[in-house]
């Protein structure tokens, strides 16, 4: 299999199986109830979970939640570990929505300052990092590679956090002291304050996968300053970190990228509560992971659509896919995950056995559920399977009628009657 790497502008192949593939893919920062757009990470990283199982790796899925942010103190002075607490709930709660299961760990940001502080105690003994009146920055002008995985060069960089106590404006925060109206507050050497937001991510990535790992993922928008900063923080040790680095195009609605700043954003509650999980997760499945993907009613129309396309392949009989189907769509996957062409094979298929166990790789195989008649509707069948017998045709005919006026086809197959609900 191979996937696009950012830092490398390539395709990369990953190791044969049984690997191991860990990934860590960065997770929401928790100060309100997410956006679909917060999802296609979080949907991404499961779906190549299960891909990478079912081709036969051993896997491990690590995905962070972020309760330490300058966000999360804004949007609740005095209040900021409350609300943090809150929106965890909120996004777990959302996220189950979906039916993908669960990371295999989602550490949280509060849970690992002891080892955040560690690490920038050992970057300032190194010279990599110095404290400033409270903070403690990194320091750009020492790490060569700054600037790699955005593609900026070093004396060009954005400046980050703007700070005359910096020896640089591009440096960046790896401690902050605390503020008025900040809530909590940890113990340091350098005084009482909280971790920087990219140090948090090298440490919980490391903490669970060890100093070098497979892949790291997360959204378009983290390249800079976010996973720039990883990199820095991580490799300035001398630890390998991420070989691989995935980052998903970003959700657009009307025009536009999804963001709670500027006000467009739909949250996955209420897009779970109007579509459904199956229509939303199709329509992930419409978009190459590294493209854009617009949200509307049209496209959510058509993703609908498509999921009930499924539904009617499992109401007609199954009929056998051609050799080398299943070849064709794991060919889809293996080169970049690319599920829109999986998703076209996919739509190939009336062979029951082989649909169903590709919907399952993406969380889907609820639309191969046949729906089950209750005892009445049963019983109703079974009266017009004895008229038909008897060649009491009228008979047969007001049972048939009765029985769609109830909202039940009835189809005579050579294996049996079979009754499929009306759509």
């Amino acid at each position: 299999m191979r996937l696009y790497d950012t830092y490398t502008r390539s395709l990369v192949e990953l190791p044969p199986p049984p690997g191991p593939i860990r990934m860590y893919f960065c997770g929401p920062t928790v100060y309100q109830r997410i956006h679909v757009g917060n999802a296609v990470p979080f949907v991404l990283s499961l779906w190549l979970k299960r891909w990478l199982a079912a081709s036969g790796y051993e896997t491990k899925l690590v995905v962070n939640i972020t309760d330490i942010n300058d966000k999360i103190y804004d949007a609740a002075p005095g209040a900021s570990a409350q609300l943090a607490a809150d929106a965890t709930r909120w996004y777990l709660e959302d996220t189950d929505g979906l039916g993908l299961g669960r990371p295999d760990v989602e550490p949280t940001a509060v849970e690992t300052v002891a080892e955040q502080v560690a690490m920038i105690e050992e970057l300032v003994a190194l010279g990599f990092a110095y404290p400033s009146a409270g903070d403690v920055y990194f320091r750009v002008a020492r790490f060569p590679e700054y600037g790699k995985l955005s593609g900026q060069k070093p004396d060009q960089v954005e400046e980050q956090e703007p700070n005359p106590r910096k020896e640089d404006p591009r440096d960046f925060a790896l401690w902050k002291a605390t503020k008025p109206g900040e809530d909590t507050s940890w113990n340091s050497p350098w005084g009482k304050g909280r971790p920087g937001w990219h140090i948090e991510c090298s440490v919980m990535s490391e903490k669970h996968l060890g100093p070098e790992f497979e892949i790291h993922g997360g959204g378009l928008d983290l390249v800079f300053p976010h996973h720039e900063n990883e990199i820095a923080q991580s490799r300035a040790l001398g630890h390998g970190f991420a070989q691989v680095w995935m980052h998903n195009g970003m959700l657009r609605f009307a025009g536009e990228e999804m963001h709670k700043s500027t006000g467009n954003a739909i949250t996955l509650h209420d897009a779970l509560q109007r579509w459904g999980r199956e229509t939303l997760l199709v329509f992930f499945l419409t978009g190459h992971w590294r493209k854009p993907l617009e949200f509307s009613d049209g496209t959510l129309e058509a993703a609908a659509t498509r999921a009930a396309g499924f539904r009617e392949v499992f109401r007609g009989s199954s009929e056998a896919a051609a050799a080398g189907s299943w070849g064709r769509f794991a060919a889809a996957l293996d080169d970049d995950f690319n599920t829109p062409a999986a998703l076209a094979v996919m739509h190939e298929w009336r062979d029951h056995e082989l649909l169903r166990r590709a919907l399952a790789v993406f969380g889907l195989d609820a639309l191969a559920d046949a729906d089950e008649a209750p005892p009445a509707i049963v019983e109703l069948a079974e009266q017009r399977t004895a008229a038909r017998s008897a060649r009491d045709f009228e008979e047969s005919d007001r049972l048939r009628a009765e029985i769609e006026a109830a909202g039940w086809d009835v189809r005579d197959e050579a294996e049996g009657v079979r009754l499929v609900r009306r759509r």
